[in-house]
């Protein structure tokens, strides 16, 4: 019985999932917005943003492709795509421009909070990415543990900006930037085949 689980399960595969979602979801380097926010609504449901997102990205997993398929795209073209998006992404986080995330909205919800700062554009393309190239169980055992970081980190926000500070905050934003950029790579030449 613990083989055939252990069979299902790669801690390999667990661990990159995990690496690549939380670069992409940057839940760190989205400190000083979620700060932003809570200053302007005073409270973060943080349990409501961090359940809806998870929600959100295991229906967007087994139900993306479908979506897809309604308007006449496979997996590996979605992925390319998504490849592009993580490499912009990741090159805001480098280069520290600001092509997302940046509106801050008047009121903190599930919108702007669970979608799309957590389980946003970028992570949503990630997963179909991933589901191209990992497990179906993996991934989603991935997801549950960015969600559980994700939940400490909104639950402990301004304990952890006064922790880090601006400049470790800076720093740990452009490391995440510079693995993206790799993770960005890879998947582009995994579904391009060069």
């Amino acid at each position: 019985m613990k083989n055939t689980i252990l069979h299902y399960f790669n801690f390999k595969e667990i661990i990159s999932v995990t690496m690549i979602l939380f670069a992409i979801i940057d839940i760190v380097g989205a400190i000083p917005i979620i700060i932003q926010l809570r200053k302007k609504a005073g409270h973060i449901q943080s349990e409501k943003a961090s359940m809806v997102a998870l929600i959100l990205m295991i229906i967007f997993l087994f139900l993306g492709e479908q979506l897809l398929a309604v308007i006449g795209l496979d997996v590996k073209s979605f992925a390319i795509a998504g490849s592009l998006v993580i490499f912009i992404i990741a090159l805001e986080m480098v280069l520290g421009a600001n092509f997302f995330k940046d509106e801050i909205p008047d009121s903190v919800s599930i919108v702007p909070l669970a979608f799309p700062i957590i389980a946003g554009a970028g992570t949503m393309t990630t997963l179909l990415s991933l589901k191209s190239e990992y497990e179906t169980q993996n991934i989603i055992f991935g997801i549950i543990i960015n969600m559980i970081f994700v939940y400490a980190v909104l639950k402990n926000t301004l304990r952890l900006e006064n922790l880090l500070g601006k400049t470790g905050l800076n720093i740990l934003r452009k490391a995440f930037g510079i693995i993206l950029l790799a993770i960005a790579i890879k998947l582009f030449r995994h579904n391009t085949g060069l």
